[in-house]
């Protein structure tokens, strides 16, 4: 079975930092991450950012690099034996970032970049598209048309909320039914969601006590995705710590999940 009829036919978990800090710190999590998902019959997917491109401010951290965030990426996929995801920016590196992960993933606020969609598809790899903040769940058949024409179906769906005013997301979960019905893998992206978009002077805010319930909801509807960015510390996280769950958490999260997946 490939990686997408696993993950077409099985809960998973997509978790990790947003973004590679450092190597330690992104094989401490990987290793930690992968034995508590599997543990708990989840199949499990790495997630880091090799760049964080829509930081808030300028002066954000965004990575490691190009180069160096990849060569970690290539490490985790290689010694934990996971396959890996990354969001990238640009359609030019879809084809460098297709040679190291197993996912390619558009982020939601370019799920319309018709370039960014095609070039991802051409990879031939899976390709991870997260709904725009504007978008309602039916829109998103239009993303996916844009992929299917490079003659690649592996596509993935995932949920991150609606703008709601300013600063603030809500999650309509109308969204996630009319996306189960396109047949697609789908995922809830329990820490994103909850997320308060540069909402914290400079940067963005979040209510992370809030996630394992967003995540919770989704499961009892028949979701059986689900997108976790974790940090051994997340108040000392350099992006998204707000809305992070602790990784001395997510076994106990993930354990209520697993029982709503199998209701």
């Amino acid at each position: 079975m490939n990686l997408y009829q696993n993950l077409s036919k099985n809960p998973f978990v997509i978790a990790g930092p947003c973004v590679i800090e450092s190597e330690s710190l992104v094989m401490q999590v990987a290793e930690k991450a992968k034995k508590i998902v599997e543990n708990l019959g989840f199949v499990y997917v790495f997630k880091a950012s090799f760049d964080k491109a829509n930081r808030t401010s300028v002066s954000s951290f965004r990575g490691l690099g190009f180069e160096e965030g990849l060569r970690i990426l290539e490490k985790v996929r290689k010694e934990m034996g996971v396959p890996v995801l990354t969001d990238f920016h640009e359609s030019v590196q879809a084809k460098p970032v297709g040679e190291v992960v197993d996912i390619l993933q558009i982020p939601a606020f370019l799920c319309r970049q018709t370039d960014m969609l095609v070039a991802a598809g051409e990879t031939g790899k899976i390709v991870n598209i997260k709904k725009a903040q504007f978008a309602s769940g039916k829109d998103m058949r239009y993303p996916c048309e844009k992929v299917q024409t490079t003659h690649n179906s592996q596509i993935i769906l995932t949920e991150r909320g609606n703008f709601y005013g300013n600063n603030d997301l809500v999650v309509d979960y109308r969204n996630l039914l009319d996306m189960q019905n396109f047949g697609y893998p789908l995922v809830m992206d329990m820490t994103h969601s909850v997320q308060k978009p540069s909402g914290a002077g400079g940067k963005s805010g979040g209510n992370r006590e809030y996630a394992p319930f967003l995540g919770y909801a989704a499961a009892a509807i028949g979701v059986k995705g689900f997108f976790i960015e974790t940090h051994p510390e997340p108040e000392k996280a350099l992006s998204d710590g707000a809305n992070m769950i602790a990784l001395s958490e997510l076994e106990k999260v993930l354990s209520r999940l697993k029982k709503l997946t199998e209701l």
